[in-house]
């Protein structure tokens, strides 16, 4: 079983580095992934790269395209709108059977997850802002019941990154975000779920609208 578990490992391994990559910018949309030059680069075979490509396509961030490849997928607002949706539908679902169970430690754990995110934000750190944002939102879900609602969600923040990180270049949208964060969290120490759910809705909802608005004009659905 140990060859398959490194083996599994190292796919996963490359599959973190081109994300981070193409996050980064470093392969903007429209760059060619070629198995063999990556395999190269990790100095690996191409079979954990061919493993990690297929993982990337199904997060969204890379298109296979017969006779070509991998090719680093465009923003969408088909997207945008499918996964804002889609956590629209499902992190009030996570709030309301996490809160109740969250511990001081666990409100504590919340509490710095927002001090870092608001440290990025100050620090023109881009390349963090969408982890943290992640991280800060699965922190208020941590002890929910449903795991694989757990995973979904984690999928749908991970694709929001790269859409988050532009949304998030505007001063007006950063204020808000901190705002909206602090007032989620005090919503939820003082058990007022209803309100933290619709709280929660609308801050997903105003980011699409943001993204529809700032992108919509300069990219194709």
């Amino acid at each position: 079983m140990s060859p398959p578990l490194k083996h599994r490992t190292l796919s996963s391994a490359i599959v973190d580095r081109l994300r981070q990559e193409i996050l980064d910018g470093s392969y903007p949309a429209g760059s060619q992934l070629r198995q063999d030059a990556l395999a190269q680069a990790f100095e690996v075979s191409r079979i954990p790269v061919r493993e990690a490509l297929f993982q990337l396509e199904a997060e969204g961030f890379v298109r296979i395209v017969p006779h070509k490849g991998a090719i680093v997928s465009g923003l969408s607002l088909d997207e945008i709108n499918d996964v804002f949706e889609l956590r629209k539908l499902l992190e009030p679902r996570l709030l309301v059977s996490s809160v109740p169970v969250l511990t001081a430690e666990d409100f504590a754990a919340v509490a710095g997850m927002e001090a870092a995110f608001e440290q990025a934000m100050t620090a023109g750190d881009i390349s963090r802002w969408g982890v943290l944002n992640a991280d800060f939102h699965m922190a208020l879900y941590a002890r929910a019941t449903q795991p694989r609602t757990l995973s979904i969600v984690a999928g749908l923040l991970q694709t929001s990154d790269r859409y988050t990180r532009l949304q998030l270049q505007r001063s007006s949208s950063i204020e808000r975000a901190q705002t909206e964060h602090n007032e989620l969290i005090r919503l939820c120490r003082a058990g007022t779920l209803k309100e933290a759910s619709r709280l929660l809705v609308d801050h997903i909802e105003l980011v699409r609208r943001d993204l529809v608005e700032f992108l919509g004009a300069g990219i194709k659905a």
